[in-house]
């Protein structure tokens, strides 16, 4: 990135820690951090909308769908969280190669799945082996947010219907009462009220997707945990900037970036908190009406 850095083996001291910090790999090692914010940000809208569907599923008065919703929750509650990280890129990819195969292909004899191997013709591989890098990694990417947005949307699910079922029953019946439809009840008595018991549970959820995220390291995407190995591993002569091995130094800065984004996540979420909890017949909302007093 500078002139100096022209010939790392004639650097030394701050100028050797300048020019090692600003190589193309440090580069992405930084940029990897904003990836992870990026899976969080996209990641918990999307599975608290599944878990708003997998929740009003759930209660349904429709067998069919109250089954699905039930099923939805128990199956990915009941399967480790590692197995559905794994499982889900690897059958949506295989799935929707298999389909571009069918359509893209020519006519073959020969089966898909063959010797325990997954094989399509070139034009039907995602994405295409032409493509730039970036839409490899994008494609991965993708897989990735949809693989935590139905293992987390399973987990909301469930803290939603335990939210839903928490708002007093005497309410939703006096609004039926008043002449209100099922729907207007759910929109402006349920769903509203419903949030100040679902947020202790969400908050628990936000902090564990913020744990989880490391697992991006598992499904192929280059994200903090991959660049810290490969930057801390031993170096030797051969590159350009040798070193012993730095791995406990870039995991404590992993160490810290986790933890200011706990303590941050702590500070919004206890915001919040109070803002719902205000006038509410809640604990929360009982002990803000006594400091007030």
């Amino acid at each position: 990135m500078f002139d100096i850095c022209a010939d790392p083996k004639s650097l030394e001291g701050l100028a050797w820690a300048l020019c090692y910090l600003t190589t193309g790999k440090h580069l992405l090692f930084y940029g990897s951090f904003f990836v992870v914010l990026a899976l969080m940000l996209i990641v918990a809208p999307i599975a608290l909308a599944f878990g708003f569907g997998g929740a009003i599923a759930a209660r349904s008065s429709v067998l069919p769908l109250r089954l699905f919703g039930k099923a939805y929750t128990a199956m990915v509650r009941g399967v480790p969280d590692i197995v559905f990280f794994l499982f889900v890129p690897v059958a949506m990819d295989q799935g929707l190669e298999y389909l571009r195969h069918l359509w893209a292909c020519p006519p073959s004899d020969g089966p898909v799945w063959s010797n325990g191997e997954f094989a399509v013709c070139a034009a039907a591989k995602l994405p295409l082996s032409t493509a730039p890098q970036i839409w490899h990694e994008i494609y991965g990417f993708g897989l990735a947010v949809i693989a935590f947005s139905i293992v987390f949307g399973a987990f909301a699910a469930n803290v939603l219907y335990g939210a839903m079922n928490a708002v007093p029953k005497a309410q939703l019946e006096t609004a039926e009462a008043y002449g209100m439809t099922t729907a207007q009840v759910r929109s402006r008595i349920l769903i509203p009220q419903m949030w100040t018991y679902a947020l202790p549970g969400l908050s628990n959820l936000w902090m564990i997707l913020i744990k989880a995220t490391p697992l991006l390291f598992l499904l192929g995407v280059e994200d903090i945990v991959y660049w810290a190995r490969e930057l801390g591993a031993t170096k030797s002569a051969l590159y350009d900037y040798p070193h012993g091995d730095w791995r406990v130094w870039y995991v404590l800065a992993l160490l810290v970036y986790y933890l200011g984004m706990t303590k941050v996540s702590e500070r919004v979420l206890d915001r919040v908190t109070n803002r719902l909890s205000k006038g509410q017949a809640t604990m929360a909302g009982e002990a803000q009406r006594k400091a007030a007093a």
